[in-house]
C-alpha cells in the first residue's frame, strides 16, 4: 500500500532536477552544482601542475584519491609555489 502523501516526482526524471521549481530544494541543488565545478577546477588545476612538472606520483594520486579538494589544495599550496617566486614590480 502507497501512502499518498509521498512525493514520486523525482521518478519522471532526474532526481537533482527535480527541485528547481524554487525553494530550498532549488538553492541546494545550485549550491552543489556550483562545488562540483569548483572542485572539477581545483583538480584539474593540480592535475596539470603535477602533469607540468613531471610528478608521476603525485598526478596519480590526484586522479585517484577522491578527498573533495583536501589533496588538491595541500598540493597546490604547499608544493607549487609559483606565487611566491613572481615578486612584484613597483
Amino acid at each position: 500500500m502507497m501512502n499518498s502523501s509521498v512525493s514520486y516526482g523525482h521518478m519522471y526524471g532526474a532526481p537533482w532536477f527535480y527541485g528547481f521549481g524554487g525553494g530550498v530544494d532549488f538553492l541546494l541543488n545550485l549550491v552543489a552544482i556550483i562545488l562540483i565545478i569548483a572542485l572539477v577546477i581545483l583538480k584539474g588545476y593540480a592535475l596539470w601542475h603535477a602533469a607540468k612538472r613531471d610528478q608521476k606520483w603525485w598526478f596519480v594520486a590526484l586522479l585517484l584519491i577522491n578527498t573533495a579538494g583536501i589533496l588538491e589544495a595541500i598540493y597546490i599550496i604547499f608544493f607549487v609555489k609559483e606565487w611566491h617566486k613572481k615578486k612584484i614590480k613597483c
